[in-house]
């Protein structure tokens, strides 16, 4: 029996970037799925006011919002640390994951994600590809810029992960299953090489989008 138990929605990016952590620590936890639907239901506004995902219990503390639910989870699981001592590299590593929220997600992943991905497999839509064009030159821009912060450097802010590369790598992974991957890397072959690097990793594959499906069944 664990402590750990993680509310999302099996695929979201938010919920595998805490999973992943969770796994990276080799912590036990609980998966409870939630229904894209249930969002706004009783039960899941009772967990997160706003109604999103993911919602973090540690036994009777309860936590929204994934950048706390990771800099927590990190205070209270600290090895492998996943915050560099640096106060530098630190704020690098706060920067970069206040790009995947505010960037790479709003205006990006929440538009060519949810057109090619979230829409058709969940929702049956047809992709809107006029909203996908329009989404490009910002998701051209966000990927340059985490190129030019990656540099040649194995991970964001080192030679080891750090919070920001589950978060972004979780993202970014969303992208991968789309066409317009090529053209978003082509300019940044370095991004490329860095997810399958994190792809690589144990916490990464034992989150896929698949695995947590079955983790909810």
């Amino acid at each position: 029996m664990t402590d750990f138990v993680v509310h999302s929605i099996p695929g979201s990016p938010f919920g595998r970037a805490v999973l992943a952590t969770l796994e990276h620590k080799g912590a036990a936890y609980r998966f409870e799925a939630v229904a894209p639907g249930a969002l706004r239901g009783e039960a899941h506004l009772a967990r997160h006011p706003f109604g999103r995902v993911p919602v973090l219990d540690h036994g009777d503390f309860r936590l929204y919002e994934v950048q706390a639910i990771l800099r927590y989870l990190d205070r209270v699981l600290p090895n492998p640390a996943l915050t560099p001592v640096d106060p530098r590299e630190a704020a690098r590593m706060d920067q970069a994951m206040n790009i995947s929220d505010w960037y790479l997600f709003q205006g990006c992943g929440n538009v060519i994600g949810f057109q090619r991905i979230v829409g058709p497999r969940l929702m049956g839509l047809t992709p809107d590809e006029d909203a996908i064009a329009a989404a490009m030159p910002r998701a051209h821009q966000v990927f340059s810029e985490l190129a030019r912060l990656l540099g040649d450097k194995a991970y964001f802010v080192g030679e080891a992960p750090s919070l920001a590369d589950f978060m972004i790598a979780a993202q970014l992974d969303f992208f991968a299953m789309t066409p317009e991957w090529p053209a978003l890397t082509a300019p940044c072959p370095s991004l490329a090489a860095w997810l399958g690097r994190m792809n690589a990793l144990p916490a990464m594959q034992a989150t896929t989008w698949e695995r947590v499906e079955a983790m909810a069944a």
